[in-house]
Parts: structure tokens; C-alpha cells; sequence
């Protein structure tokens, strides 16, 4: 019989893990559970296999896996009115939701539960994510390899063995998509200035994003080597990187992954 795996919450990142799930041929019997009937709609006319409630308990019954995938503000609420619902054979929870502690989790439910906290980002929604995991005390191998699988078909994982890390995984690659979005759309702006139109502008920026990710994901050599390595001596690169130098980049990426990593210290605190 088939293990059943059940998400508590029909948004985005269900949906993509659903996706990735099934495209890689999981052996799971999955099943959603959300209040709204909209997104439980998209959910059936995209994958009928996968089973739909409006009841959060009446899904988990019988669940061996649930995946809290609701946004961090109502994830104790959410887990409050589970409390109770599951038998002493005790589900393995992973939770998506950044800057709530594993504590608080096992706190809202009961108490004593295998729980695994992750951080994806943003493009796990096109199974190019990174995630980071943390597993609590209570979780068993197999739980641990389920929960990996389960992330990796959105993209790459990887475990830490301390909950407090994850502040920094939220830092660097939670809200690291907007780090380079925001690179792009500077050179974007740049591009256009200098008389190139907007669609070329676009076309250009983002296809030398992908490149220098898909060059770097592939070398055996660390990025400084390779900035090196498109570095002519008197170049035009290297008058590109003296500006970005002397306005001091690094630093101020310092100081913003810095900043990012304190709120999230912060953000699970409160």
C-alpha cells in the first residue's frame, strides 16, 4: 500500500512540488487540503490523481508525510487546530514556511513530533530550486530520505545540522532570487541607456544570467577564477569591475545578506 502525502495549503509551492513529484513518478498517494475550492480546482484539472479536501484533518488521516506549505504568519494556528488529529504513530511534518521555529511547530501540535523545516526559493517553481533542510531529533532515516526527496524534485537540497543556519539559507538563497533580479534589472536599465531597445536589453541580460549560472554550475572552478578568466588585462571587463570595486559591491553584499539573515532572526522571534 502506498504511503500517503499530504499538503496542507494549494499554492505555489505545492503545486510545484506536486508537479515534480509526479513527473519524477513518486510512489506516494497524495492528497491536498485548502479552504478555497479555487485552488483545489486548478489542483484536480491539473493532476486528477491527486486527491482534494477543505478539511485539513479529515486529509491528514492515515497521512505518513504532511507538508505545511502555508504562509508563516497563521502556521501556528494552522498546526493548533490539528493538535490531537493524529494517532500515536505520528506523521512526518515538513514545513516550508520561513522563520517559524521547529519548537513552535512542535508546540502547536501536540508535542513530539519528527519534523523537518526547509527553506526553498522562488525557483523551485520551475524545479531550479535550492533548498535547505533541518531535521529535528525525532526523525528517523527513512523519514529523513523521504523528506529529501520529496524537496529535491524541485531542485537541489541540502541539510544542516543546526536550525539556526537556516537564517543564513534564508539570506543567501531564500531571498537571493531577488539579489539578481535586481543585478538584471540595473543592467537592464543600463542597456537601454546606452541605445539598446527593451526586448534587447532583456534578451541579452537574461541569456548572459543564464550562461554565467550554467557555466559556473558546470566548472570545477570557483567563480573568482572564473571572473578571472573573462578578465582581459587593459579590458573592457576589467574597467566594468574596477567601477563595481571601488563602489565597494562585496561589502554591500555583506552588509545586505547581514541585514537579511538578522530579520529572519528577528521574523522567528515574534
Amino acid at each position: 500500500m502506498s504511503k500517503i502525502l499530504t499538503f496542507i495549503g494549494a499554492g505555489n509551492m505545492s503545486r510545484s512540488l506536486i508537479a515534480g513529484l509526479i513527473q519524477d513518478k513518486t510512489t506516494f498517494e497524495l492528497r491536498v487540503s485548502d479552504p478555497d475550492e479555487h485552488q483545489l480546482d486548478t489542483i484536480k484539472s491539473n493532476w486528477p490523481v491527486v486527491t482534494t479536501f477543505t478539511d485539513n484533518r479529515q486529509a491528514c488521516k492515515d497521512s505518513s508525510i504532511v507538508v505545511i506549505a502555508v504562509k508563516p504568519q497563521i502556521l501556528p494556528m494552522v498546526c493548533e487546530a490539528l493538535n490531537g488529529t493524529f494517532s500515536a504513530n505520528k506523521p512526518l511534518i515538513i514545513s516550508i514556511a520561513a522563520g517559524v521555529r521547529e519548537a513552535t511547530i512542535n508546540h502547536a501540535l501536540g508535542g513530539s513530533f519528527p519534523i523537518v523545516r526547509c527553506m526553498p526559493n522562488t525557483p523551485a517553481l520551475v524545479q531550479a530550486g535550492a533548498t535547505g533542510l533541518y531535521a529535528n531529533e525525532l526523525v528517523n532515516e527513512e523519514q529523513h530520505s523521504e523528506a529529501e526527496a520529496i524537496l529535491r524534485a524541485v531542485g537541489i537540497t541540502l541539510w544542516f545540522e543546526g536550525e539556526e543556519q537556516l537564517d543564513t539559507v534564508t539570506a543567501v538563497s531564500g531571498s537571493g532570487p531577488a539579489y539578481f533580479f535586481l543585478v538584471m534589472e540595473a543592467m537592464q536599465k543600463s542597456a537601454q541607456s546606452l541605445g539598446l531597445n527593451k526586448e534587447e536589453a532583456r534578451l541579452l541580460v537574461l541569456q548572459t544570467a543564464m550562461g554565467a549560472s550554467k557555466l559556473a554550475l558546470e566548472s570545477e572552478d570557483d567563480a573568482a577564477t572564473l571572473r578571472e578568466r573573462v578578465t582581459s588585462k587593459g579590458g573592457t571587463t576589467e574597467a566594468a569591475l574596477k567601477v563595481l570595486n571601488e563602489g565597494g559591491l562585496s561589502d554591500l553584499f555583506h552588509q545586505a545578506l547581514s541585514a537579511a539573515e538578522e530579520r529572519s532572526k528577528e521574523l522567528a522571534q515574534t
